[in-house]
């Protein structure tokens, strides 16, 4: 039997945060809570969650501040809850590490998907090859590890599935709602520049120089493809 996923949420609002509470318990999972970004932060540290929900708009410390120091220590699955609608609010996020978002007013059925479509990323997902190799990138699929040359990269879950993905089809074009599919599984009213916030992070990773990428290419009016050159 697998052991139980542990879930923190980091969420002021008593209301939201027991009803995320409650979904997540429901879907068979352990839940942390925490009402500020401190004791978030330290929750994380002695606990070690696999995976974080973080409110942006914390008293103190808000969520951008936790999500930077998250990914200076970790690659901990997070998903951001967030009131702010502004194109710019998520981006902001998803440039920080974030692996996805969710707007309030929220569905809680929707964010518990959204969380067993991120940890089945982390788990690894349907079967396929363990290694892919393409140009001088090596990705490791079960240990999710990722080589370029001889330096060891570390990737978020959703980066690194869109970096499989890619790799695995070298040449071949896809658009970003392809690959929000790939990444969710099923269908939300997702944001498909979310794409190009995490491409933008990947790229940042991987790339030699960033601003003239090699690996990763943009198909200008349509997606991206990995070089087959």
């Amino acid at each position: 039997m697998a052991p139980v996923k542990t879930i923190l949420v980091v969420e002021d609002e008593l209301k939201i945060a027991r009803l995320v509470r409650d979904y997540l318990e429901q879907a068979g999972y352990s839940v942390l809570g925490a009402p500020d970004g401190e004791s978030g932060l330290k929750l994380w540290r002695s606990h070690s969650p696999d995976l974080v929900v973080l409110d942006l708009g914390l008293p103190g410390m808000d969520g951008y501040d936790i999500a930077t120091t998250m990914r200076r220590e970790s690659m901990v699955p997070i998903i951001m809850l967030t009131a702010r609608t502004e194109e710019t609010d998520k981006i902001v996020g998803l440039e920080l590490g974030a692996d996805d978002y969710v707007t309030k007013p929220f569905s809680p059925r929707e964010l518990v998907a959204r969380v067993r479509a991120l940890l089945r990323r982390v788990d690894g997902g349907e079967p396929g090859p363990e290694k892919i190799r393409a140009a001088d990138i090596e990705i490791d699929v079960p240990k999710m590890r990722v080589t370029v040359g001889e330096t060891t990269v570390d990737l978020t879950p959703t980066e690194f599935e869109i970096l499989k993905t890619l790799a695995a089809s070298p040449g071949r074009i896809f658009t970003r709602g392809q690959l929000l599919d790939v990444l969710h599984g099923i269908s939300f009213e997702s944001y498909e520049r979310a794409i190009d916030a995490h491409i933008k992070n990947l790229r940042r990773k991987i790339e030699p120089t960033p601003g003239s990428p090699f690996y990763i290419l943009t198909v200008y009016g349509v997606g991206y493809r990995f070089s087959d050159a």
